[in-house]
């Protein structure tokens, strides 16, 4: 799917993720700064991801893991800071919780202080659970 917007285009094609750009974004997080690039390469590969684009340069990125069924988990929703403010990572969750692929009996997600950019899209502050594993040392070469 594709959608536009002024000169943004927004879409689901898994070969138009500039992977570079991802972690690039990523790193300026606080959840996935310091996540290997191979992870987001295997993430990405297991996601449905939405890629926003502005003059032949990515600046957004979410994406979200799912069984297609039962439950979906929405994350890694970034806009870079030169394109923030003008309502893009609205427009972006907008378009990814209402994409068809992701229709399952509930979706989920995790922030620290962005409540109001998913409260408008039914999400409710809960009590959260996580078990964290031990990371798999990486091979250096």
């Amino acid at each position: 799917m594709q959608w536009t917007r002024d000169e943004y285009v927004l879409t689901d094609e898994r070969e138009r993720v500039d992977l570079d750009a991802v972690c690039r974004l990523l790193s300026r997080s606080y959840w996935a700064s310091d996540r290997p690039r191979e992870v987001m390469a295997r993430a990405i590969e297991h996601s449905l991801c939405l890629n926003l684009w502005w003059s032949n340069q990515q600046v957004g990125f979410c994406r979200a893991v799912t069984d297609h069924a039962t439950f979906t988990w929405i994350c890694d929703v970034i806009i870079d800071e030169g394109h923030r403010g003008k309502g893009l990572g609205k427009w972006m969750v907008e378009c990814l919780v209402g994409h068809d692929q992701i229709q399952t009996r509930s979706q989920s997600l995790a922030t620290r202080d962005a409540h109001t950019l998913y409260e408008p899209h039914g999400f409710q502050r809960t009590e959260f659970m996580l078990r964290k594993l031990p990371q798999p040392k990486q091979d250096v070469q």
